[in-house]
């Protein structure tokens, strides 16, 4: 009996865990992703760099809000690490992409 109430006390603990982690480091690599593709997306329009990264940063911040507040809004974890943690790796991947034919 004691253990089986050990062991939900930490499962809590481990739930937020999860979350905080997700929120942080899920929500940079996202916010990470959008500035990087935005920039070189926006760039390749025709932009000017530095606006174009500016204006990518910008939206990189509301993105890490966004990404912050659903991780933890969310009622699955693992949905909101495969969409933060895939998402920002496809997005980073897309702005490199476009990076490179730029150069």
């Amino acid at each position: 009996m004691s253990r089986t109430i050990a062991a939900s006390s930490h499962a809590p603990r481990l739930h937020l865990a999860a979350r905080i982690t997700a929120a942080v480091f899920g929500g940079y690599a996202f916010a990470w992703g959008i500035v990087a593709t935005g920039a070189s997306l926006m760039f390749a329009a025709g932009m000017d760099f530095h606006d174009a990264e500016f204006l990518a940063s910008l939206l990189g911040v509301l993105a890490f809000l966004v990404a912050f507040l659903w991780a933890f809004a969310a009622r699955r974890v693992w949905v909101v690490w495969s969409v933060l943690a895939g998402g920002g790796a496809l997005l980073a991947g897309t702005g490199s992409f476009v990076q490179s034919l730029l150069v």
